[in-house]
C-alpha cells in the first residue's frame, strides 16, 4: 500500500437495548476490521442502544470512555456512531429536557479528536409501524459543521462528519468538502421504508456532490423496544467513492441472512457485518482535477 491509501471499515449492527451485548458486538467488529488492516472504523447511529435515549444519555461519559478505550486497545481511529448526550459541546445542559445526538471521533491513543452534534433532525411520515418520526421532540439540533484530521501512513486525511438525515442535504456535504474533507462519515439508522427508497441513492449523490468518499455505516434489522414496539431499519451498509461508484456494500438488512452462502457462513456467529474499502487519495485528487466542480460552483 502506498502512502496515499487508507483502509477503512463501515460496521453494520443490529443494536438492541442491551448495552452490554451491543458493546460486545462493537468490540468484536473493531477487532475484525483491524485484523483486515482498517485504520478507521465507522460505527452506525445509536450504536450502543436503539431507543432508551435518555437512559443512555445518562451514561454518555462512561460509554464514551469505553469506546475511546476500544480505539486505544486496537490502535485505530474510531468514529463512534452516535450517542445521546445531555449537554452541548460547551458543557451547557440542553434546555427543554432534550438531548444532543453526538458523533465522536477517537484517535488510536484513545483521545477525543472531534465531536459533531447532528444538525438535521429526522422529521417524516413513513408507512411503517411507527408511522411518524420527529427527532426534534427528543433532540436539539447541532449548529456547527465539523471536519477532523486523521493521520495514517504518513498522510493526513480530513474527515467531514455527518449523521443519517444529514445525507438528504447536499449543502452540508458541499460545505464539508469546501472545508477540506476527503471523506464523509454517515453513521445511520434509516427506517426500512426510507432506506429501501433512498439510502444507496443518497450515499452516491453526496459522494458526487462533494467528490469525497462517503461511509454509510448502518443499523439493520428488527429492533425490539421495551415498550413492545419493533422498529425496522434498512441496513445495507455501503461505501461510495468520490465519483459516485459504490466501492463495497452489504446487500441486506439482516446480519445473518446475506444471499452469498460463503459470506453467510462467515457471518453466522457474528452480530455485525463489515464493509471494507480503501481510499486512494491520489486517485481521488486526480478525479477532482479532471472534473473541478468546486471551481465552477457559483451559488454557495
Amino acid at each position: 500500500m502506498n502512502d496515499n491509501q487508507l483502509t477503512l471499515a463501515a460496521v453494520q449492527l443490529n443494536s438492541q437495548q442491551d448495552i452490554k451485548a451491543n458493546l460486545a458486538s462493537i468490540e468484536a467488529a473493531i477487532n475484525d476490521a483491524c485484523a483486515q488492516g482498517a485504520k478507521l472504523v465507522v460505527l452506525p447511529e445509536n450504536c450502543c442502544s436503539m431507543g432508551e435515549q435518555f437512559a443512555t444519555a445518562e451514561r454518555f461519559e462512561v460509554l464514551s470512555a469505553t469506546l475511546a478505550d476500544y480505539a486505544r486497545v486496537h490502535n485505530v481511529y474510531l468514529l463512534a456512531g452516535t450517542l445521546p448526550c445531555l449537554y452541548r459541546p460547551d458543557g451547557v445542559i440542553v434546555p427543554d429536557g432534550r438531548l444532543r445526538q453526538v458523533s465522536q471521533l477517537f484517535a488510536p491513543d484513545g483521545k477525543l479528536v472531534a465531536r459533531y452534534d447532528k444538525i438535521h433532525l429526522f422529521t417524516a411520515t413513513v408507512a411503517d409501524q411507527q408511522g411518524s418520526y420527529n427527532e426534534a421532540a427528543t433532540f436539539e439540533a447541532g449548529t456547527q459543521t465539523v471536519t477532523a484530521a486523521i493521520e495514517a501512513s504518513n498522510t493526513i486525511y480530513q474527515l467531514g462528519m455527518m449523521v443519517c438525515f444529514d445525507l438528504r442535504f447536499p449543502a452540508l456535504a458541499q460545505r464539508l468538502r469546501q472545508a477540506g474533507a476527503d471523506i464523509l462519515s454517515a453513521p445511520s439508522a434509516f427506517t426500512y421504508m426510507t432506506g429501501q427508497a433512498h439510502w444507496s441513492l443518497l450515499l452516491q449523490a453526496r459522494a458526487l456532490d462533494s467528490q469525497c468518499m462517503v461511509i454509510g455505516a448502518a443499523q439493520g434489522g428488527d429492533h425490539h423496544y421495551k415498550s413492545g414496539n419493533i422498529r425496522q431499519t434498512w441496513g445495507h451498509t455501503a461505501i461510495s467513492a468520490f465519483d459516485g461508484a459504490v466501492v463495497n456494500s452489504y446487500e441486506d438488512s439482516n446480519i445473518n441472512s446475506y444471499d452469498d452462502s460463503e459470506l453467510k457462513s462467515q457471518k453466522a456467529d457474528k452480530n455485525y457485518a463489515l464493509v471494507m474499502a480503501t481510499l486512494d487519495k491520489q486517485a481521488q485528487e486526480q478525479g477532482r482535477q479532471k472534473m473541478p466542480i468546486f471551481q465552477c460552483h457559483r451559488l454557495a
